[in-house]
């Protein structure tokens, strides 16, 4: 008799077992929290502030003290969360949840840092089964985060069940270069000197292997839209950001 066979998930380049992944990602961001954003810094040449910055415009949290409630996914050291505090009026407030305790502490940390706690607040939680009330937020942000995760239609889901109707869901990711001669480059830089960059910094290039290697296995914008339409989601679309290495998707839950 044949043994069944195991299901299988994308970890970088790597194909590991389903039940497996998550943990695997769990230790690449136990590794990196307390240089997450110093490297994002480094890799990026300072590009993912202006990403992030028109990510939170297009968001466009009411600046009033009308209630506004948040929850960005995998957004452990806060990066976006704080950014959406500061463009939003007094009635913003945003949940973190985020799968890796060590991220989520490295956020808490700042918040306090920066006068912060009472706006955001931290929580483990995992993007593909979150524990909170259908309906309970007015937009689901997730950045960076969302090609980690094991089951993406499943956390697609979960944001179409914690959103209100007329909610959004909005997702800033890597995406696939499409600009000749720049896609090489890009290529060339993120294989060779993004983990040499994470050694130096962090004393470890592994898991930014695994991070390169992730973006080149998330489903290009296209296959992606489709996706998020599945999950329930109307008035779905993206833009793309500096020759397509980034791009901001959308959906509204109506």
């Amino acid at each position: 008799m044949t043994e069944p066979q195991k299901e299988t998930a994308p970890f970088g380049f790597r194909e590991v077992a389903e039940g497996e992944k998550q943990g695997l990602v769990n230790e690449v961001f136990s590794k990196v929290a307390e240089r997450y954003d110093q490297m994002n810094d480094l890799m990026s040449a300072g590009m993912h502030r202006l990403w992030k910055d028109d990510f939170v415009t297009l968001l466009s949290p009411p600046r009033g003290g009308q209630s506004f409630e948040v929850i960005d996914v995998a957004g452990g050291t806060g990066d976006i969360a704080f950014r959406i505090a500061r463009a939003g009026g007094t009635g913003t407030r945003i949940t973190i949840a985020d799968i890796s305790p060590e991220m989520v502490a490295e956020g808490a940390k700042r918040a306090a840092a920066d006068g912060l706690e009472g706006r955001c607040r931290f929580s483990v939680g995992n993007a593909e089964a979150l524990a909170f009330p259908d309906k309970s937020f007015d937009a689901y942000t997730i950045a960076f985060g969302i090609r980690n995760v094991t089951h993406i239609d499943r956390a697609l889901k979960e944001a179409y069940r914690v959103l209100k109707p007329g909610g959004k869901f909005q997702c800033l990711e890597f995406s696939h270069v499409d600009v000749p001669g720049l896609d090489a480059i890009y290529d060339a830089y993120s294989f060779t000197a993004i983990p040499a960059i994470g050694k130096v910094v962090t004393g470890d290039g592994a898991p930014y292997r695994y991070l390169v290697e992730s973006i080149r296995t998330f489903p290009d914008p296209e296959r992606f839209e489709t996706m998020i339409r599945e999950a329930g989601f109307s008035r779905v679309g993206h833009r793309s950001l500096s020759g397509s290495i980034v791009a901001i998707h959308w959906g509204w839950r109506i």
